[in-house]
């Protein structure tokens, strides 16, 4: 049956898969010739996920490495798998839950609940599955792991070992001191009431407020505020009975412990070691904090001062923990101030005993004083914060300014709302009749606000009771795996990254106050005491007689997804797979990453097994649209690739995403670019059906061997090939995805199917046309293998069509002749009969002669070899180039332009053919506009503000535009500089 006029994609991409799996095509192993292995882990992604752009870029370059690797005969596995993805995948139970039934989780209890989420996972679990062999996933999908296989109340098919190995790894790791529980500062979600990884928040710039309030002098002391400008001219000289705090966030001063000033900060060097009174609060009962020194506070940034709350701040923490200050905590999990605990007469009795050094708190006690006055208790977050400062400006305790001071913005003359977070109210002049009165200073500016990826609320840094690892002790191993070269990280700048955070690590918390997870293998009696054990029998074991209670936390997915490599692999038994794949070859991730999964990878297989969990890292960037912008639902921005898959095909997609796989490079998804590679594909087919209307395919079978090809034309063409076969493997081997990419584009599209298809039409009426046809089968069957890994859809598709073949393209085996094929005489000669055509063709394309005007022509000087090049190739240059007549001359006639080539020149007469003059002005004008055009363009990016202040995808795009016209500047002046030469 001949081949269709064209490739339908979505008909034979469906087919094909089913055909590879009905073979079993991407089973471990599969296509074996050699004893070397090659693994590598799909980064696991959410078992409620579907395929993003992300997942098609990164899915793509690991498909090519697996592809490759198995047709090179290597034992290979490419390990799929799903995280069971904890807070994702509860709320979207807990949401079809109050959606069908009107319960929440509560109303069902644990066991039940999470009977619902397994039932969730059944149905809809295998979503991105499918999604995945769509693109062309070679995944050994009768391997699909789960972070949750093996987990008490599983269901049948979600067998496996993964979660017990988490949980001894759990045990081992407590046994060995590795992991504790204690209090820390976490990032706490007030929605789903957990703490989150830095992963799951999202820092978006919002309109805030930042208010100015005044901390009184204990005991009504006074100091000489002395304030002086850059030349140190005294601006401010007044005493004061207070020191000045900025803060965007009132209602935790509820909770400060103290108010810290530079060391180095002369203004506040009298006061240091005082006493200060926090200005809220019942009068009688106002707490007293210490005026501490830290290096935190900067002298320059507001008043220099900065209240220290501890419990709710990263930075405030630190400098508590430096200076052994109390942290208390404010909120309930819910966000809201805390109601429990001692009236606040009490509670600030006792904290303001610890601030006069008359007694001290452990960490428990003061998280469990209550700091937070009667009249605030219950209030939310965002209340508490109006109630605080409308209480500090009645009492006169804010800082005041004057009603036209700039940095109130827009809020000028009115108090700013307490309310976060929300957009300042529209500009408003500010009347006569109060422009010098005073107001509020209430700072109108924008503040990075943390949110909740998933539940879209204000993030509440908490301190709270947490497990945690003490990564300190674990890390040592994961950094001298890189700094040694037993893990490779690629690019090298992945390195530097890598070594800054695990050389500054801070304990890693691993516990969610979630139920759907591995629940921490850690039981506790009446009086407190903890036992660890794989089981709630063991544990028991461990406590006889006593009645145990288990910890309710589950642990965070980056503690089992840690566990990949080994888990996934069948660890702890010690399994033929582990044997053979473990250390994995190569992990393919984004470097947004690095820390949160690789890092910690490298950390917990180490710790462990004693081993790395991979030899090679490839880190790539965040895939954007074509301009360059991070995609955004807001921006309207963000590509489904499926849609691009319905609309252009799987394989245009791959090759475009492998096409912008550059080392460091900046991922532009362009679906014009994608609709040129479907082209691509349609070059391809159209080649293969010129080989089956010129009978190249009849009776063909797979030829490994290159036909011992006489003629020029074919010795060049095959030479072509064993150069493209080496550049693309050596690119691959060093993760250059992208120049393996051009390397196949400027071969197959221009070598093969431009250059050799028109080369080859006069030989298949002559007498190379059996050893042509010969060629062309073996080129174009090369073309299929070497496209393979990047477009197997339409290769496989044209595998089975053009030949007899004794396995599917997707086993065939990768070919490794190189410079063994190469005849370097056949290449010169080609290439210099190409660069005389193309050369050709494009003085005519600049000066616009007619296409199919043929056009004579004239050589001036010729050395040997470029005559006996022309005279072996004349046929194919008077055709290609459309050339009329060729005759030899001493001078070139007049309003002739020269086409010079290596070894010569030619020249094409024009006089009476275009005109001159009329076409040299066209080109003049052109040519001027574009250099008035790149001048504009490169004053802008020789201004440092336009470069400073500009969206790095601006800026990007103006270089990137100014590149395009230099070569178009440089085109249109070599073609202005020909009609230069005839007047």
């Amino acid at each position: 049956m001949g081949m269709e006029k064209t490739f339908d994609a979505t008909a034979a991409e469906a087919r094909i898969t089913a055909k590879w799996l009905d073979a079993n095509a991407f089973a471990a192993g599969a296509n074996k010739s050699r004893d070397d292995s090659f693994c590598i882990m799909l980064p696991p992604p959410n078992v409620t996920g579907a395929l993003h752009v992300g997942h098609a870029f990164n899915h793509t370059l690991m498909d090519i490495l697996t592809r490759w690797h198995r047709m090179r005969g290597f034992d290979t596995l490419w390990q799929p798998g799903q995280d069971h993805a904890g807070i994702a995948t509860q709320l979207q139970v807990e949401k079809k839950l109050l959606a069908e039934e009107g319960k929440r989780r509560a109303d069902l209890g644990r066991e039940a609940f999470l009977a619902r989420v397994w039932e969730w996972k059944q149905q809809y679990g295998t979503t991105i599955i499918d999604q995945m062999k769509r693109l062309g996933n070679s995944c050994d999908w009768d391997r699909n792991a789960f972070t949750m296989s093996g987990a008490p109340g599983a269901p049948e098919g979600n067998d496996g070992n993964f979660h017990d190995a988490v949980i001894k790894v759990f045990v081992e790791m407590y046994n060995k001191g590795l992991i504790y529980r204690g209090k820390r500062l976490v990032n706490w979600d007030p929605h789903f009431e957990t703490a989150i990884s830095d992963l799951e928040v999202e820092n978006i710039e919002t309109d805030g407020h930042m208010w100015h309030f005044k901390y009184p002098l204990a005991g009504g002391a006074t100091y000489r505020y002395v304030e002086k400008d850059e030349d140190g001219n005294v601006i401010v000289d007044e005493e004061r009975d207070y020191i000045s705090i900025a803060t965007t966030r009132p209602e935790t001063m509820l909770g400060d412990g103290a108010v810290a000033v530079h060391p180095s900060d002369e203004r506040y060097a009298p006061i240091v070691g005082k006493l200060c009174e926090i200005p809220v609060g019942p009068k009688e009962h106002r707490r007293l904090i210490p005026i501490i020194t830290d290096n935190y506070p900067d002298p320059d940034f507001g008043s220099g001062a900065v209240k220290i709350t501890g419990a709710h701040d990263a930075n405030d923490y630190g400098v508590a923990k430096r200076n052994d200050i109390p942290m208390y905590r404010l909120m309930d999990m819910r966000a809201q101030m805390r109601s429990d605990g001692a009236p606040y007469a009490e509670a600030a009795a006792i904290a303001g005993a610890v601030a006069r050094g008359e007694r001290a708190l452990s960490e428990a006690e003061a998280d469990a004083l209550n700091l937070v006055p009667d009249h605030l208790r219950g209030l939310d977050r965002y209340e508490a914060r109006k109630a605080v400062v409308d209480e500090i400006t009645s009492e006169g305790l804010a800082v005041m300014t004057r009603a036209d001071d700039p940095r109130l913005g827009s809020a000028a003359a009115k108090p700013a709302p307490a309310e976060e977070p929300g957009p300042l109210g529209a500009d408003q002049e500010v009347p006569d009749q109060v422009r010098d009165a005073l107001v509020p200073l209430v700072e109108a500016k924008k503040i990075m606000q943390p949110f909740g990826d998933r539940s879209k609320v204000v993030i509440e840094p908490m301190l709270t009771d947490q497990w945690f690892v003490d990564a300190q002790e674990v890390v040592k191993p994961a950094l001298d795996a890189v700094r040694t070269g037993r893990t490779k990280i690629v690019p090298e700048s992945g390195e530097k990254t890598y070594f800054h955070w695990l050389e500054n690590i801070e304990p890693w918390c691993i516990s969610r106050q979630l139920w759907w997870g591995h629940q921490i293998p850690v039981w506790y009696d009446d009086e407190g005491s903890m036992y660890c054990a794989p089981s709630e029998a063991e544990a028991q074991a461990m406590a006889p007689g006593k009645a145990l209670t288990r910890d309710p936390d589950v642990l965070d997915t980056w503690f089992s997804s840690g566990l990949w490599p080994i888990g996934t692999l069948g660890w702890p038994d010690q399994t033929e797979e582990l044997a053979k794949y473990f250390p994995t070859s190569v992990l393919v991730t984004g470097q947004d990453i690095l820390f949160f999964w690789v890092a910690r990878m490298m950390m917990m297989q180490l710790a462990v097994v004693d081993d790395i969990p991979f030899r090679d890292v490839y880190l790539h960037g965040l895939v954007r649209d074509a301009k360059g912008k991070k995609m955004s639902k807001t921006l309207g921005n963000v590509v489904d690739p499926l849609e691009i898959i319905d609309e252009y095909g799987a394989d245009a997609l791959r090759f475009t995403n492998a096409s912008m796989a550059s080392l460091g490079g900046v991922l532009k998804l362009d679906t014009q670019r994608i609709a040129g590679y479907r082209n691509f594909t349609t070059k391809l087919w159209n080649a293969c059906r010129f080989a089956e209307m010129n009978s190249v395919w009849e009776g063909h079978e797979t030829q490994t061997a290159a036909p011992d090809a006489q003629a020029t034309v074919n010795r060049w063409i095959i030479s072509e090939t064993a150069k493209v076969r080496e550049t693309v493997d050596a690119a691959l081997t060093d993760y250059r995805f992208n120049d393996a990419a051009s390397a196949l584009y400027g071969f197959v599209w221009g070598k093969v199917c431009d250059w050799y298809v028109e080369f080859a039409k006069p030989l298949f009426d002559g007498d190379d046309a059996a050893e042509t046809r010969a060629t062309m089968a073996w080129v174009l069957d090369q073309c299929m293998v070497l496209l393979h890994p990047f477009m197997p859809f339409i290769t496989e598709e044209l595998w089975g069509l053009t030949g007899a073949r004794a396995k599917l393209c997707v086993h065939a085996d990768w070919p490794e002749y190189g410079a063994d094929l190469v005849d370097e005489s056949a290449l010169r000669e080609m290439n210099w009969v190409i660069a005389l055509i193309e050369s050709i063709r494009s003085a005519r394309a600049q000066l616009r002669v007619p296409v199919g005007l043929k056009l004579n022509m004239v050589q001036l000087d010729l050395d040997d070899a470029g005559r006996a090049a022309l005279s072996r190739n004349m046929a194919l240059v008077t055709k290609l180039a459309r050339i009329a007549s060729l005759e030899e001359v001493t001078d070139l006639p007049k309003g002739s332009i020269t086409v010079a080539v290596e070894g010569g020149s030619f020249g094409l007469p024009l006089e009476g053919v275009i005109d001159i003059a009329t076409e040299r002005a066209r080109l003049e004008k052109t040519l001027a506009k574009a250099e008035k055009e790149r001048a504009g363009i490169e004053g802008r990016l020789k201004n440092p503000k336009f470069v400073a202040s500009a969206p790095e995808e601006v800026v990007t795009e103006a270089r990137e535009n100014s590149a395009l016209l230099a070569d178009e500047i440089a085109r249109l002046t070599e073609a202005v500089g020909r009609l230069r030469e005839i007047g």
